[in-house]
């Protein structure tokens, strides 16, 4: 399913992706929610450790354990949830501190099937070109991927379907 994810930068302190799931929306926003489905897909479905307060003002902290060894933090604090159909939170590589960008997911069902857009809003144009140079699409991509075969698995086992 690699591919079927949109990148797009509509101005010069933002990059807009998109991508389509089949699944049901409230499944979709459950596997932003919490650990136990995060650590299956976030960070392209490495080995991930995993602590979050998902409610407005809570926060997350993940750490990506790669296969070369080397670990990845993140964290950041989600602004505003509307279940199952937004997230707005900040994130920051923990490698780069002080680059503090905001997300925006909007989650979106037609027929049994999710679309989830992010806006990732920057502070410079600079940050912006940084993060679209250090892989952030292709690192999407993957985290991407793995949701989607990671959904396949939790409809299953819950016993829903995508497309209605």
């Amino acid at each position: 399913m690699s591919g079927n994810l949109t990148v797009t930068m509509p101005s010069d302190l933002e990059v807009t992706m998109v991508r389509v799931f089949d699944a049901p929306r409230a499944l979709v926003f459950e596997a932003h929610a919490k650990c136990e489905h995060l650590k299956h897909w976030w960070g392209r479905g490495n080995p991930l450790d995993c602590e979050i307060d998902f409610r407005p003002g809570g926060g997350y902290r993940f750490v990506e354990h790669a296969p070369d060894g080397a670990d990845y933090a993140f964290h950041g604090e989600f602004r505003e949830i509307k279940e199952p159909e937004l997230i707005v939170q900040t994130f920051e590589f923990e490698g780069m501190p002080g680059h503090v960008c905001v997300e925006t997911l909007e989650l979106t069902e037609d027929g049994g099937r999710t679309t989830v857009t992010s806006v990732t809003r920057f502070d410079t144009k600079q940050e912006r070109d940084g993060m679209v140079a250090s892989g952030m699409a292709d690192g999407a991509r993957e985290s991407y991927d793995s949701l989607d075969a990671y959904l396949r698995t939790l409809a299953a086992d819950k016993g829903v379907s995508g497309r209605g």
